[in-house]
């Protein structure tokens, strides 16, 4: 299967990294590499761009997609999270800015054997972004104690019935384990009032993105290296981030804030004593969201948001 995903937010971001010719870039989720593409489009010679990911199918459709650019254009796989230490082996000590699109790509969604989706009945539990990792979702879902399952998708998921359902996954394994997305929405929807079906989304959803997201450490590594990328940015350099849920949103508006203003002096001090300097400026003071066109002819849009950092 070709891999497909388009870029959410794609001219938002672009415009929005106030790309130099000659700057170095990173594109931190090189996903299928539109963002990259773009970025690539506009370095020249001097100009370099990085593109980072886990996922191997992402690496081989950015790689061709990228070829026309390859004097400019270095593919690394790696999670973003060792962005400093990748950046170090390719001697880059500064970067002028990073894109960080964090969306499940349409390529992971549409393929069956990720497991990704819950609109699949036969795929394994799978949802792994770096299928070198061991750990699967079938292992969250058959090991994890009731007490973790209800922590997981009530916090990463923020589904009501985030109890039931989990005590529901637990007395279905004792039985056998569970080993499809088939398998574990039909338990998912015996946890959830038909009336509320009826009404709401997919009963699956937020539980699939709690086992994902716990999965492959989404929450934990964003909030682990944000500040590590904002100090990797050269004076003026803008880190741009595409969310898609509100966990990721809140922890980037959190980060973006208080690298902005790192006072924790107490409000009624004449003056700052802490000695704590801002590292730049939020340029989104809201989100700048897709519009009316972006959603029509791409609904998986609906949910993103991009903010904007600016290195001082």
């Amino acid at each position: 299967m070709e891999f497909h995903h388009t870029s959410v937010l794609l001219n938002e971001t672009i415009d929005n990294l106030n790309i130099k010719p000659n700057g170095i870039y990173v594109d931190g989720t090189l996903g299928g590499g539109g963002h990259a593409l773009e970025v690539a489009k506009r370095l020249e010679k001097g100009g370099r761009l990085i593109g980072i990911d886990q996922d191997e199918d992402a690496i081989l459709a950015a790689t061709e997609r990228l070829k026309d650019y390859k004097d400019r254009v270095t593919v690394v796989r790696s999670n973003y999270c060792n962005m400093r230490k990748e950046l170090k082996a390719l001697g880059i000590d500064k970067v002028d800015g990073i894109v960080l699109d964090l969306g499940v790509s349409s390529f992971q969604l549409d393929t069956p054997e990720r497991g990704f989706t819950y609109m699949e009945e036969n795929a394994p539990l799978d949802m792994r972004m770096d299928q070198r990792e061991s750990r699967t979702a079938k292992d969250i879902v058959n090991t994890y104690s009731e007490k973790e399952l209800y922590r997981i998708i009530r916090d990463f998921g923020e589904d009501k019935f985030a109890k039931n359902i989990a005590k529901h996954i637990v007395a279905a394994r004792e039985k056998q384990p569970i080993e499809t997305t088939g398998e574990l929405t039909a338990i998912i929807r015996s946890a959830i009032p038909k009336k509320v079906q009826m009404s709401g989304g997919h009963p699956a959803k937020r539980t699939f993105q709690a086992i994902r997201i716990e999965l492959n450490r989404e929450l934990e590594v964003l909030q682990d290296t944000l500040d590590d990328m904002i100090e990797l940015l050269n004076e003026d350099g803008r880190i741009c981030i595409i969310t898609f849920h509100s966990l990721e949103d809140r922890i980037v508006k959190t980060i973006f804030k208080k690298n902005e203003n790192p006072c924790t002096c107490p409000s009624d001090f004449p003056v700052c004593v802490c000695g704590k300097e801002s590292k730049g400026k939020v340029i989104t003071r809201k989100p700048i969201l897709p519009g009316e066109e972006e959603l029509r002819e791409n609904s998986r849009s609906k949910s993103a948001k991009l903010r904007v950092f600016e290195r001082r």
